[in-house]
């Protein structure tokens, strides 16, 4: 007896269909599943077996097997627990399975259907590829919800699906309307006072999605400023939370299994390994970097990180993609950031600095800085000096600052001027402008032009970033 149904592989970002053929045939009970399935696969042959039998229904005594098409492609994750028990049950005629439906869900022993990694990923994938009913894990119904053109039906247990299947019991399409809303902060850069020539760099960043970097002696407000970032960017776009959300549901960090929709902010610490930034290991999962994407990578003590680990920052910061590349798949997750850092200007943090004394020597200071590369700087775009902010003007209540609403409200204004002024262009912002574009849209008088070419020597950038009119 034959029979088949359909469910979902994810590579990356994107799911590729997957036939589950079952044939069962009278011989000796044995349990084999072939086509290229990873460990969990494998390990699905018990938490199948289990399901079914402690659900009530029957599972055949007999050589039960399992083909994953297509057979050349490398297939993970417990997500196929219920195509493989509905195609078993279906062979076995305890249900009558309907092939328009696709099937995701990991079971329990028990025949509970759990929630998995991906989901959403997986929806939209198999929707662009034609299909419209979608049989998926009851706490992963909100992500998926907001999927458009399709029907959800989420269930708890495998008994209701077979149910649902056979006509014995309704299962209720999950259907809500999301609505992009501002989210409300616990900080606010009105918190901060002083600091005005900081704030404005951070409100030129957002409105232009620049790179910057702080470099200043502790205890100036770089890391408060830099927690403050965040609320003044504008809200996610509809498709960009959907983009920011696949990558959490896949990273398994979707909590509330709802619709993304402020711009995320990621914090790793300096000891962070390489791995953990652009993402990786043996089923290759999104870092740091891609869950920042359409948001904000904040790495502050920059020179404490390793110099291996920053570099990798090199090619995604250029791209707005990463690529990570295993022996059997090499998967590409999205990079689109605003990198913000922070560090010291030297070992001690306070070179330069008007209140206290510097300790380190030249050869210190050298090594310290040469931590970071001249191509990791050609990346960032905003090069600020943050020095401490005097006490008197810290304890002045007099002293008022902009609170994050006003600032934000000057960045989407920046932001919709940029929109409006690269229309005819597949970028948005001024820090995408091509080199071949700065001389239509940057176009610097002779006196500002001296003074960047002057900026850029100084700080040992390459010739090949002063670009000639």
């Amino acid at each position: 007896m034959y029979s088949k149904v359909l469910t979902c592989s994810l590579q990356g970002l994107e799911g590729d269909l997957v036939t589950v053929e079952a044939d069962l045939m009278r011989s000796l009970p044995k349990f084999t599943i072939v086509g290229l399935p990873d460990t969990a696969i494998k390990e699905s042959i018990e938490r199948v077996r289990s399901g079914i039998k402690n659900e009530g229904l029957e599972f055949p005594l007999s050589r039960i097997t399992i083909n994953l098409q297509p057979a050349s492609l490398r297939k993970d994750g417990s997500q196929m627990d219920l195509a493989i028990a509905m195609s078993i049950l279906s062979a076995n005629q305890s249900v009558d399975i309907k092939e328009e439906y696709i099937y995701i869900g990991e079971l329990s022993l028990d025949g509970s259907v759990n929630k998995i990694n991906g989901c959403l990923a997986m929806v939209i994938s198999m929707r662009e590829k034609g299909f419209r009913k979608f049989i998926i894990p009851y706490e992963n119904r909100e992500e998926c919800s907001v999927v458009l053109d399709v029907e959800i039906y989420p269930v708890k247990t495998l008994r209701e699906v077979v149910s649902f299947l056979n006509g014995e019991e309704q299962v209720a399409r999950y259907t809500e309307e999301y609505h992009i809303e501002d989210k409300t902060f616990d900080i606010d850069f009105s918190d901060m006072k002083g600091q005005e020539f900081l704030k404005r760099a951070l409100e030129v960043s957002a409105a232009g999605k620049h790179n910057l970097l702080m470099v200043g002696e502790p205890g100036s407000g770089k890391s408060m400023a830099a927690k403050r970032f965040p609320t003044i960017l504008p809200s996610l776009n509809f498709d960009e939370a959907i983009e920011v959300t696949k990558i959490y549901s896949i990273a398994g960090l979707l909590k509330e299994s709802k619709l993304i929709t402020n711009p995320p902010f990621r914090a790793p610490h300096h000891t962070a390994s390489a791995v953990s930034l652009i993402g990786g290991g043996r089923i290759p999962k999104p870092g740091e970097i891609s869950l920042s994407h359409n948001g904000v990578l904040f790495l502050d003590e920059l020179p404490e990180f390793q110099k291996t680990v920053i570099e990798v920052l090199r090619q995604p910061l250029e791209d707005k993609t990463i690529s990570i590349s295993r022996a059997n798949a090499s998967l590409t997750y999205p990079s689109d950031i605003i990198l913000i850092a922070a560090m010291n200007p030297c070992p001690c943090g306070f070179h330069n600095s008007k209140d206290h004394v510097c300790n380190c020597s030249a050869a210190d200071i050298n090594r310290y800085l040469s931590k970071i590369s001249h191509p990791l700087l050609d990346r960032i775009d905003i090069h600020v000096e943050v020095s401490a902010v005097k006490y008197d003007k810290l304890s002045n209540e007099k002293i008022e600052s902009e609170s994050s609403k006003v600032i934000k409200e000057r960045v989407e204004r920046a932001r919709e001027l940029q929109k409006d002024r690269y229309r005819d262009f597949n970028f948005q912002c001024n820090s995408e402008i091509k080199e071949n574009m700065m001389a239509e849209f940057c176009n610097l008088k002779e006196k500002s032009k001296k003074l960047w070419i002057w900026h850029l020597k100084n700080i040992l950038f390459p010739p090949e970033l002063i670009i000639k009119y």
